[in-house]
């Protein structure tokens, strides 16, 4: 599927606004019968609409209170390399490849300062990275949304 119609941009944005919404609750929310949401449903999964269903979990009741962005610098011929040995940490919640001087953004979470350098050592350890530049995260001010984007006109 390359583009949403009306219908599938409302069901997004419905569930965009609460996902944990059941088939019968959107349907009612939205006028359409149970069958018109559920074929939807399974076809906007079909075509990979759909990110992780893995639940957001607070990392701070699991004694995880800070969270950081780790920038790697590596040597290009051992990405895969360094990705498979920065995948096998933990902490590590997150990664991203990205163009221009820094080769990877990771995102970590840590109990304090001192676990953020243990973990930060972890990653210069691993052979293939030349660097890295750590930066403490000091909240989230604007979380992951697509809401916008599904109400501006195809």
């Amino acid at each position: 599927m390359t583009g949403y119609d009306d219908v599938d941009r409302a069901l997004l944005g419905a569930l965009g606004r609460d996902p944990r919404a059941t088939v019968v609750a959107l349907a009612d929310r939205l006028g359409l019968s149970r069958n018109t949401v559920q074929a939807r449903m399974a076809r906007l999964e079909t075509s990979g609409a759909f990110l992780s269903f893995e639940r957001s979990i607070d990392p701070a009741p699991l004694g995880y209170p800070l969270e950081a962005f780790v920038s790697v610098h590596l040597r290009q011929k051992q990405l895969t390399e360094v990705i498979d040995r920065i995948a096998e940490i933990p902490e590590v919640t997150q990664a991203h490849g990205l163009s221009g001087s820094v080769d990877l953004l990771v995102r970590v979470v840590c109990r304090d300062a001192h676990d953020l350098f243990r973990i930060d050592g972890v990653i210069l350890a691993i052979d293939g990275v030349e660097r890295t530049e750590t930066s403490l995260a000091m909240g989230e001010v604007i979380p992951y949304r697509l809401g916008p984007l599904l109400g501006r006109p195809s």
